[in-house]
Protein backbone atom coordinates (compact mmCIF):
# COMPACT_ATOMS: atom_id res chain seq x y z
CA UNK A 1 0.00 0.00 0.00
CA UNK A 2 1.21 3.60 -0.58
CA UNK A 3 -0.58 6.56 0.76
CA UNK A 4 -0.16 10.24 -0.89
CA UNK A 5 -0.84 13.03 1.10
CA UNK A 6 -1.35 16.54 -0.07
CA UNK A 7 -2.57 19.63 1.87
CA UNK A 8 -4.13 22.47 1.04
CA UNK A 9 -4.41 24.85 4.18
CA UNK A 10 -7.50 23.23 5.89
CA UNK A 11 -8.07 20.29 3.13
CA UNK A 12 -6.32 17.14 3.59
CA UNK A 13 -6.45 14.73 0.22
CA UNK A 14 -5.65 11.51 0.63
CA UNK A 15 -5.09 8.97 -1.95
CA UNK A 16 -4.49 5.17 -1.26
CA UNK A 17 -3.28 2.42 -3.80
CA UNK A 18 -3.14 -0.80 -2.97
CA UNK A 19 -4.89 -2.97 -0.14
CA UNK A 20 -5.63 -1.41 3.04
CA UNK A 21 -6.25 -4.71 5.04
CA UNK A 22 -4.98 -5.71 8.77
CA UNK A 23 -1.21 -5.19 7.43
CA UNK A 24 -1.28 -2.04 6.21
CA UNK A 25 -4.36 -0.17 8.19
CA UNK A 26 -2.14 0.73 10.87
CA UNK A 27 0.48 2.29 8.99
CA UNK A 28 -2.72 4.50 7.35
CA UNK A 29 -3.92 5.60 10.91
CA UNK A 30 -0.66 6.57 11.43
CA UNK A 31 -0.02 8.70 9.28
CA UNK A 32 -3.26 10.21 9.56
CA UNK A 33 -3.93 11.04 12.61
CA UNK A 34 -1.48 13.81 13.27
CA UNK A 35 -2.87 15.37 9.86
CA UNK A 36 -6.86 15.41 10.97
CA UNK A 37 -5.90 17.88 13.85
CA UNK A 38 -6.02 20.75 11.52
CA UNK A 39 -8.05 19.42 8.83
CA UNK A 40 -11.63 20.48 8.20
CA UNK A 41 -12.29 18.66 4.99
CA UNK A 42 -10.54 14.97 4.51
CA UNK A 43 -10.79 13.32 0.99
CA UNK A 44 -9.84 10.05 0.25
CA UNK A 45 -9.09 8.92 -3.20
CA UNK A 46 -9.82 5.35 -3.70
CA UNK A 47 -9.22 4.92 -7.66
CA UNK A 48 -5.95 3.11 -6.64
CA UNK A 49 -7.60 1.33 -3.52
CA UNK A 50 -7.96 -2.55 -4.65
CA UNK A 51 -9.11 -4.54 -1.59
CA UNK A 52 -10.41 -3.26 2.00
CA UNK A 53 -10.93 -4.92 5.13
CA UNK A 54 -12.61 -4.91 8.25
CA UNK A 55 -9.44 -3.45 9.73
CA UNK A 56 -9.44 -0.64 7.05
CA UNK A 57 -13.04 -0.01 7.37
CA UNK A 58 -12.09 0.93 11.09
CA UNK A 59 -9.39 3.34 10.28
CA UNK A 60 -12.47 5.05 8.06
CA UNK A 61 -14.67 4.79 10.87
CA UNK A 62 -11.87 6.50 12.98
CA UNK A 63 -11.77 9.03 10.08
CA UNK A 64 -15.74 9.72 9.94
CA UNK A 65 -15.77 9.97 13.73
CA UNK A 66 -13.25 13.20 14.04
CA UNK A 67 -14.15 14.96 11.17
CA UNK A 68 -17.96 15.10 11.98
CA UNK A 69 -16.97 16.93 14.72
CA UNK A 70 -14.82 19.57 13.05
CA UNK A 71 -15.61 19.51 8.89
CA UNK A 72 -17.03 17.07 6.66
CA UNK A 73 -15.15 14.08 4.69
CA UNK A 74 -15.51 12.58 1.55
CA UNK A 75 -14.82 9.22 -0.14
CA UNK A 76 -14.30 9.63 -4.28
CA UNK A 77 -13.54 7.42 -7.03
CA UNK A 78 -14.19 4.32 -5.59
CA UNK A 79 -13.97 0.88 -7.59
CA UNK A 80 -17.09 -1.33 -8.04
CA UNK A 81 -15.57 -4.01 -5.70
CA UNK A 82 -14.72 -1.58 -3.17
CA UNK A 83 -18.33 -0.25 -3.49
CA UNK A 84 -19.64 -3.28 -2.94
CA UNK A 85 -17.94 -3.57 0.36
CA UNK A 86 -19.21 -0.24 1.60
CA UNK A 87 -22.75 -1.54 0.43
CA UNK A 88 -22.52 -4.70 2.30
CA UNK A 89 -21.25 -3.14 5.61
CA UNK A 90 -23.70 -0.10 5.51
CA UNK A 91 -20.72 2.45 4.78
CA UNK A 92 -22.85 3.74 2.10
CA UNK A 93 -25.29 4.93 4.74
CA UNK A 94 -22.83 7.63 6.18
CA UNK A 95 -20.11 8.04 3.94
CA UNK A 96 -20.51 10.75 1.46
CA UNK A 97 -19.32 9.16 -1.73
CA UNK A 98 -19.27 11.16 -4.89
Amino acid sequence: MTVTMNRNDKELAVAINGRLDTLTSPELEEKLEPELENTEKLIFDFEGLEYISSAGLRVLLSAIKVMDEQGEMIVKNVRPEIMEVLEITGFVDFLNIE
